[in-house]
This record gives structure tokens, C-alpha cells and sequence, in this order.
């Protein structure tokens, strides 16, 4: 029932035509979902509890509650309780009406608990950033109030943060019921990837961020629903503005200062209610999202306008004269469709065609496939370069290169020439940037 449900809401938003082949997608990543959530062994956990880093920094984390359900909260509770590092402190906005949350907290006697309850509930943003300018630890995460942590959470992220010294840090994520003993949907995130993050909050929580950077720029109410995304934005024009400043590598600076921790390390809570459940139920959520997109390219100077896609939470940005607005984008292109289906188009390092053989009207994992983002290569048989005299002649090179091959040059030889141009125009210092909007067919 809740599928045909999403199916419906999906058919009113954007039409049978599209509905079809996103149902049938659907339907074929639940039947080939083998996932299951593999907790950390016990002698993992053990030693590391017993790891003592150079510096043991204390991580605050802040949850804001409202009238959170009673089993959702212990979980919560348990589950920072649990954590293998032990130098934290959790703290409890408490806005709700009634004594739910309150009655709950009176059970937990732990010092590095604390409650806090609200005089009055002044919305999400301004309800957390209450808590966050109570922080105490050098680093502060980002909680919502029916997630749960995994025990190895904050031993991975003083992991990231000594041997890195973000100023963010995020991991993986999956999905969890209402009862919490079942997950499904992982998200294997991508390192930090401007453009994808400009197509969709990936990073969402759990995320730690520096505190005295947290409670300089605080939560703004305005973007309510997309509050987070708002702060992120913020943060990540932060660095790109210092980059700027200081002349070193914009892309190179965000990889370092936003570190990204391949393991799951949190589950989002799934209930009738929630976003992850019913994206519709908060709708003004991605409105939300779309203004902050919109004001991260005004600030920027970046001429363009930002459009909701058929699947929500999921942006497309329209640049103005793309490659004038992003002087570091060398080179832009799609994917190339056989019989209707990728053929070719974006590639990682060692020549892998990320969506290769998708449908043509089909999403891909986390609608990858249909989003802005960076790439290590693109296929010269569908791509546009930048007008910088050396690219172009790069470009013509490959040209010519490829014509020397014979009349029907294999899919290997294509890749490699398309590889070895992109990596030369990286090594210039350029990005380069697939855009499904950019596709051919043959």
C-alpha cells in the first residue's frame, strides 16, 4: 500500500509517462536489495575502547526534540550511551508541550547528559541553535531526535578528525523502522563533490562540524526544513571564499576540510511521519532547499536559476553561460545511449562507466544518474570543452588520435583516449562535470 501510495503522489507530481519507468525502478532495486547492516564486532569495540588518541577532544552532540516518541528517544539515548569513544557530551533541546520528552530524560542519570528545556518552541532552527551555543566540546554533531548511532560513531569521526582536522566530517547512512531491529536503503556516499552537494544534501546527518565555525553561523530560520543544507551551503562557500583569498585550490580545499568516512555510522528513522518515509509530508522542506541553493549561487556571483527535479529533494541548476560562471569547469558532457541505454559517458579512474547499461529513463542509485556532479572522466564522443587554447588543443589531439584508430575502434581504446584527455585537463587544474542533460545518441 505505501508503494502504490508513492506511485500515486509520484504519477500527480509528474505525469504517468514518467511514473512508469520510476515505479518499475523502483520495484527492481527491492527485489535485487541483498542489504544487511553488519554491526562492529565485539573485539573491534573493545579495542576501541581502549585507543587513546593524541588528543582526546570532546564532541558535543545536539539534539533538538518535540514531543519525540518515547521509544525513539531511549533508542537515541542507548545508542550515544554505547559509543566507544567516551568524550562527549549530549544535550537535549527540549521545546515539546507536554513532559513526553522530559519523563523519559528523568531515567538517564549520565553526567555527560544534559537536558534542556525550552522556555518556548521558536522552530528547528532557533530551538538547536539554542543548544549549540551551550556547547562545550570542540567539535559538535548534529543529531535529529529519532536516530540512532552506531557504537563505533564518534570512535570514527575522532579517527577523521585526528588525522585530518576537518572542520566537517559525515558518513554513511541507512534507514531503520519503527522498531529500529530492521535496515534497509544504505547510502554509500561520495567523498565531498561540489556539484552533487549542489544537487542534493547528501551529506545530511549525522555531521560534525567545528564548534566555534558552528556558532559563528548558526542555524537561520528562514530555511526551516532545510536548515541543514542552508548551514552546509554556508559553510562550504566558506572555504571556497578563503581558497579564494589565499590562491590555493578551491576543489582541493573542500576535500580537505570536509571529510567524508565510508562506513555507516547512524540510522535514519523511517515512520509514517518522517521525510525519509513521505517526502510529500514536507514539501516546504525542498522549497526550503531550493531558496538556499538559489542564494549560495547569488553569493557566489553565479548567474543561473535552480529547479525542483521529478524526484524531490533533488536539484538541477541552470547556469548562464556555464563555463563562464565556472572558470574551474575544463570540460562538461552526458552519457551516450545504444538501444536506450548508457552506452557511454561518465567514467571513473580506471575507465568504469558509471551508469552503464541504465535505462534511458531510469534514475540510478540515489537518482545518480540524473544529477549534476564531478567526475574523474567523460567519453570525448559527448563532451564540450571550455575555451582555454590548451584544452582545446588537448581535445584535438584526442581527436586525431581517435581517427588513427581503425573505422570501428573498440570500447577499450575509446575509454583510454578519453581518460588520458581528462586527466591531462585535471592536471591543469580543471573539474570536470557530467550533466545528463548533455546526452547523444548512436
Amino acid at each position: 500500500m505505501k508503494n502504490i501510495q508513492k506511485a500515486l503522489r509520484f504519477m500527480k507530481k509528474n505525469g504517468i509517462s514518467n511514473m512508469i519507468p520510476a515505479a518499475v525502478e523502483r520495484l527492481l532495486q527491492k527485489k535485487n536489495d541483498t542489504y544487511r547492516f553488519c554491526a562492529p564486532k565485539e573485539n573491534i569495540l573493545e579495542e576501541q575502547r581502549n585507543t587513546v588518541f593524541t588528543n582526546n577532544r570532546c564532541i558535543s552532540i545536539v539534539v533538538p526534540a518535540y514531543e519525540t516518541h518515547p521509544a525513539y528517544l531511549k533508542m537515541l539515548l542507548e545508542s550515544v550511551i554505547a559509543q566507544t569513544y567516551p568524550v562527549w557530551e549530549l544535550l537535549i533541546a527540549d521545546a515539546s508541550n507536554t513532559s513526553q520528552v522530559f519523563d523519559v530524560m528523568q531515567n538517564y542519570h549520565d553526567d555527560r547528559i544534559r537536558y534542556i528545556r525550552l522556555e518556548q518552541n521558536l522552530g528547528i532552527s532557533d530551538n538547536t541553535n539554542q543548544a549549540i551555543m551551550l556547547a562545550k566540546g570542540e567539535y559538535t554533531g548534529l543529531l535529529d531526535h529519532d536516530d540512532v548511532l552506531t557504537p563505533d560513531a564518534l570512535f570514527e569521526v575522532m579517527k577523521c578528525i585526528d588525522q585530518q582536522e576537518a572542520v566537517l566530517v559525515y558518513s554513511d547512512e541507512d534507514k531503520t523502522d519503527e522498531t529500529g531491529n530492521r535496515f534497509y536503503e544504505p547510502h554509500k556516499k561520495s567523498d565531498f563533490n561540489l556539484d552533487l552537494f549542489l544537487s542534493n544534501n547528501y551529506i545530511c546527518h549525522f555531521t560534525v562540524i567545528k564548534t566555534d565555525l558552528l556558532q559563528e553561523v548558526k542555524l537561520r530560520s528562514k530555511y526551516d526544513g532545510a536548515q541543514d543544507y542552508d548551514l552546509f551551503l554556508r559553510i562550504v562557500a566558506g572555504i571556497m571564499d578563503r581558497a579564494n583569498k589565499t590562491g590555493s585550490n578551491t576543489m582541493h580545499e573542500l576535500k580537505h576540510q570536509i571529510c567524508h568516512i565510508p562506513r555507516i555510522l547512524y540510522h535514519w528513522r523511517c515512520h509514517s511521519g518522517s521525510t525519509a518515509e513521505n517526502p510529500d509530508s514536507k514539501q516546504y522542506a525542498y522549497d526550503a532547499g531550493r531558496a538556499a541553493l538559489q542564494d549560495f549561487l547569488a553569493d557566489r556571483g553565479w548567474e543561473g536559476s535552480v529547479e525542483h527535479t521529478q524526484h524531490l529533494g533533488f536539484y538541477k541548476i541552470k547556469y548562464d553561460a556555464l563555463f563562464q560562471q565556472r572558470p574551474e569547469v575544463g570540460i562538461i558532457g552526458g552519457n551516450g545511449y545504444y538501444h536506450g541505454r548508457v552506452r557511454f559517458g561518465a567514467m571513473d579512474d580506471k575507465g568504469n562507466v558509471l551508469f552503464e547499461r541504465l535505462p534511458r529513463r531510469f534514475s540510478g542509485a540515489m537518482h545518480r544518474a540524473v544529477l549534476q556532479q564531478q567526475v574523474d572522466a567523460l567519453d570525448i564522443r559527448n563532451m564540450i570543452s571550455c575555451q582555454d587554447e590548451q584544452v582545446l588543443d588537448l581535445v584535438d589531439q584526442a581527436q586525431a588520435k581517435l581517427k588513427e584508430l581503425e573505422r570501428f575502434p573498440d570500447e577499450v581504446q575509446i575509454r583510454q583516449i578519453s581518460l588520458a584527455l581528462c586527466r591531462q585537463i585535471q592536471d591543469m587544474g580543471y573539474v570536470i562535470l557530467y550533466d545528463p542533460a548533455y546526452h547523444t545518441e548512436i
